[in-house]
């Protein structure tokens, strides 16, 4: 069951996405860079992470679970190194991430040939 929370809950906000890709005129960067917002914010009034906790990886993998994680790393870096925290907390909570993405994103730019549009 915990599976189909995932699936069912990680495709609604793709498909939260989607909709405002296709019914509005933000661009995707702008509806990426929302999610991520929309995801501190949620994390910030406590409201995130019992969802998580419910959704699973369906709610930590999309741009809303990052968001989360940069918020946790800033509230937590910011109890420990006060207002330097505010920048370092974010980037150590987070850096895993990125960097896996830029290790596998190479790897597969690697594998697949990708060529540019025209």
């Amino acid at each position: 069951m915990d599976y189909v929370k995932a699936f069912i809950t990680g495709g609604l906000i793709c498909a939260a996405a989607q909709i405002l890709l296709d019914r509005t005129k933000m661009m995707p960067g702008r509806v990426m860079v929302s999610l991520v917002v929309t995801g501190c914010i949620l994390g910030a009034l406590g409201v995130y992470q019992p969802f998580l906790e419910w959704a699973g990886a369906g709610a930590s993998v999309p741009l809303l679970g990052f968001g989360n994680t940069l918020w946790k790393g800033v509230s937590e870096g910011i109890q420990s190194e006060g207002f330097l925290g505010i920048f370092k907390g974010g980037l150590t909570a987070s850096a895993a991430g990125i960097g896996a993405a830029l290790v596998f994103g190479y790897l597969g730019s690697l594998i697949f040939k990708p060529k540019m549009k025209v």
